[in-house]
């Protein structure tokens, strides 16, 4: 067997490759080879393994991305996809050598992140990947929707009135509803990619975990929705001077109005996106999909209850393929000294940092010193972003702290500004 890179002549045994591997038949693209989530493949990043008599039987690919760090520090980072062996070829360590070859070829290319989506849990972490960013879907009844007053004033991003104050949502297409901030105005997924992609940009820029969605994905409808064509109502909100900030995007089908996604640049525009939608007529429920664990969209509810979480499952997984450029490159926001001892099992690795923060910048060099924690790859890479505290992987068994202070301090080291959150499918 071979693992070899692709080029554009691969385009198509690349494609069939991976659908045969997950058991799926592809759909038709658009004319132009847009509408399908495969339409923005880098070929000069993607792999094939193939056998002695050159047939393809396994697949694994990545994006160019860019990953928002905390300190709002935008960093490269490969998002690895499309990962997949036939049938026949399981379990003859062909996905092992595809990874083993992926890791080499990003960390000669200079790259120090790679993220990715793990479709089974069991599998990404024995290649050193950790879950850093995690999702929750939550489901409100309609008839459950009143939002509480407010017990604080001046609370930003507080609500300024029920959901059901004002005529149904989407019964006006095109119309703009008051929310306090702003204004939302309901239009058709056709009609605003451009404003999607600017919102989403801007969000992005400030939020830890979030990935770049380059503009061909976008372009060529690659993805989910909103990214994708498929048909879908936006509630695009405007701040008093007319500018995007915010957006909704959703559909209804069975008396279920499901949100694929809300983009906002701060709390006062999702609540009036969340208003907009929890008071839209003949539903019988509101789906949110995709929102970071404690969002406090429940606690804005009179009936705590009424918002129920499902869904409560990991989304970004992060692999360092560079310590010291890896911890170098993020923001800080406690001072300290720690000493990491890092075992990196699939490639054979080990290594101890001293990691030595100031004033928010981190210096991280080798030493002989003890490690005040010994983690491996996937344990770093799930504290990464702020979003796994270390002493949450010291309870459950995984990370060995030399002393309680290093936990301590672990703890305060590695939070982020506000919790990491990632929406883009890939």
């Amino acid at each position: 067997m071979e693992i070899r890179p692709t080029t554009d002549k691969d385009l198509d045994a690349f494609v069939d490759t991976l659908h045969r591997a997950f058991g799926r038949f592809p759909e038709t693209p658009a004319e132009g080879g847009g509408g399908v989530w495969w339409a923005a493949l880098e070929m000069d990043r993607n792999l094939l393994a193939v056998t002695a008599d050159g047939r393809p039987v396994g697949t694994a690919g990545a994006y160019s991305f860019e990953l928002t760090l905390p300190g709002d520090i935008l960093a490269p980072a490969s998002g690895v996809s499309f990962v997949g062996v036939l049938p026949s070829h399981r379990r003859r360590g062909v996905l092992s050598a595809m990874m083993r070859y992926q890791l080499a070829e990003l960390r000669d290319r200079g790259e120090f992140l790679s993220v990715l989506l793990a479709s089974e849990a069991l599998i990404y972490r024995r290649f050193g990947y950790g879950p850093a960013t995690y999702s929750q879907q939550l489901t409100v009844a309609r008839h459950q929707a009143a939002f509480a007053l407010p017990r604080a004033r001046g609370t930003v991003g507080a609500p300024a009135a029920g959901p059901d104050t004002g005529a149904g949502a989407g019964s006006d297409t095109g119309s703009a509803a008051g929310s306090g901030t702003g204004s939302v105005e309901l239009l058709r997924r056709s009609d605003c990619g451009k404003i999607l992609e600017e919102v989403y940009d801007r969000y992005r820029r400030t939020q830890p975990g979030a990935l770049s969605r380059p503009h061909p994905w976008w372009a060529l409808g690659a993805g989910q929705p909103p990214v994708s064509p498929a048909p879908r109502y936006v509630a695009v909100h405007r701040d008093t001077d007319g500018v995007p900030d915010g957006y909704a995007v959703y559909s209804i089908e069975s008396g279920t109005l499901t949100v694929d996604e809300t983009i906002a640049t701060d709390d006062a525009v999702f609540t009036a996106l969340a208003r907009f939608v929890l008071g839209h007529d003949l539903v019988t429920r509101v789906v949110f999909k995709n929102l970071p664990p404690g969002h406090p969209l429940r606690w804005q509810l009179a009936d705590f209850r009424a918002g129920q979480v499902t869904d409560d499952t990991d989304w970004l997984w992060v692999r360092l393929l560079d310590v010291p450029r890896a911890l170098t490159a993020r923001g800080w926001f406690t001072d300290g000294d720690l000493v990491l001892g890092v075992d990196d099992p699939f490639l054979g690795e080990h290594g101890r940092y001293l990691l030595t923060v100031r004033d928010g910048k981190a210096d991280c060099v080798p030493t002989d010193r003890e490690p005040d924690l010994s983690l491996d790859t996937s344990d770093l890479g799930s504290v990464y972003l702020g979003g796994t505290a270390p002493s949450t992987l010291v309870r459950a068994g995984h990370v060995r702290a030399r002393h309680p202070g290093a936990v301590t301090l672990a703890d305060a080291l590695f939070r982020a500004e506000r919790g990491p959150h990632c929406l883009h499918w890939f």
